[in-house]
């Protein structure tokens, strides 16, 4: 296992830059979807981050790792929070979630020692 996290994170953000420019107003939808669905409500924003990331954990998505635990950190998920978000994806999962949890533990890890918040 050996995935660099941060700086997959870096890339898909180039990437998708360049698509949002190529398919504006969907992408612009997209954001616009992203940004009513993690916006503080009955939920707080880390809360939804880390049902984010069970979700990119169930779904086996690598970027959407990437991106999700990145925004939990920025949010002030702490490392047990996300044991604890992993923990609930495997037992929804299984054992290919398990191997994603893994690996999203590992992104947590990275992103803490890169020091990357945002």
């Amino acid at each position: 296992m050996s995935k660099d996290f941060p700086q997959m994170a870096k890339e898909l953000t180039e990437a998708i830059g360049v698509l949002r420019k190529g398919a504006t107003e969907p992408m612009q939808a997209f954001s616009g979807l992203a940004r009513a669905s993690t916006a503080k409500g009955a939920l707080d924003t880390k809360t939804k981050e880390l049902i984010a990331t069970a979700i990119a954990i169930a779904v086996r998505c690598d970027g959407c790792i990437a991106f999700h635990v990145k925004a939990a950190r920025r949010q002030g998920a702490t490392r047990e929070e996300m044991l604890e978000t992993i923990a609930m994806a495997v037992y929804m999962g299984g054992g290919p979630s398990m191997v994603y949890g893994a690996e999203t533990l590992q992104a947590f890890d990275q992103f803490e020692t890169a020091g990357v918040a945002d």
